[in-house]
């Protein structure tokens, strides 16, 4: 296990604090990210990512609006090279805090997955999936909530992972508890 944070060299790629990897050099399983593109990589804190991940940044999409797809962007000698303004660009690829994504997880350009989301493992994440959800296949559809609304307005208020260490230990008796219902009721006294 490796906290990625400490590890990262690329200034597109922001990882919050306590993220980690099950595995090493982390910059390597993020695939076609070109300093043209502008895009960034932004990981929230206390993610869970699996061995064997995978997010695909914009500079794997091709122009399809033309005769032809080959990047001629990306290579290095040709006289003519095209303008980016037809380059299919979805954006920052924004993965919130306290996410676990699965061994194997692959992650399209431009897709935002909510904070507390669990991906499955060898999952294919194409397009945005909400906060405290799970999702699961190819591509990643939701397959549930986490918790009912009211546990999940409470934390999107709480925000534990924003808090001081010091807070943070204090909570890790609610954060880990499986009675659900004094989850909700120690969460609302947190906000009072």
């Amino acid at each position: 296990m490796t906290y990625i944070k400490p590890t990262i060299s690329n200034p597109n790629i922001i990882i919050g604090d306590f993220t980690y990897f099950a595995d090493v050099d982390f910059e390597k399983h993020v695939t076609h990210h070109y300093d043209f593109c502008g895009d960034k990589l932004i990981i929230g804190k206390f993610c869970q990512i699996g061995k064997g991940i995978e997010i695909i940044m914009n500079g794997a999409n091709h122009q399809m609006n033309a005769v032809t797809t080959f990047p001629f962007y990306i290579f290095e000698g040709w006289e003519h090279t095209p303008s980016l303004d037809n380059f299919t660009n979805k954006g920052d690829t924004v993965i919130g805090n306290d996410v676990w994504l699965g061994q194997n997880v692959t992650i399209l350009p431009g897709v935002h997955i909510g904070d507390g989301a669990i991906i499955g493992a060898n999952s294919v994440v194409a397009h945005d999936i909400p906060s405290y959800c799970v999702a699961v296949g190819n591509p990643a559809t939701v397959k549930k909530k986490r918790f009912d609304d009211e546990l999940i307005s409470l934390l999107s208020k709480v925000k534990w992972w924003d808090k001081s260490i010091d807070e943070i230990n204090s909570l890790i008796p609610i954060l880990t508890c499986g009675d659900l219902s004094k989850v909700k009721q120690e969460l609302e006294k947190t906000i009072k």
